[in-house]
């Protein structure tokens, strides 16, 4: 499965109504942290078709990174059922992101 964008726009279609638990990844361009961590992403939105993993950008959503208390970046997202179960900032291995799907 491939790696959505997520915008205010789409967020509530997307994210809340998705009936697949859902990897939302904050990160900017400038951020090389989140340059790294972007492939690391597209391999677990790949390896695992049951979550939904989106991106968003926070320079373009400034209201959905003030909605999710986005201190710093890239941070991650864990929802189940519309719910933020988990967060994480900081670069993470791929086994930290994929024990967080789990």
């Amino acid at each position: 499965m491939s790696v959505i964008t997520v915008t205010k726009e789409n967020f509530s279609r997307e994210v809340l109504s998705s009936d697949r638990p859902v990897l939302l990844d904050f990160w900017a361009p400038w951020c090389g942290p989140c340059r790294m961590l972007s492939p690391v992403i597209d391999r677990v939105a790949e390896e695992n078709p049951d979550v939904l993993v989106g991106k968003v950008n926070v320079d373009e959503q400034p209201e959905l990174a003030g909605q999710f208390q986005v201190m710093g970046i890239p941070m991650l997202a864990m929802i189940r059922d519309g719910r933020v179960v988990s967060t994480t900032a900081g670069l993470q291995p791929k086994e930290a992101v994929e024990q967080m799907i789990r």
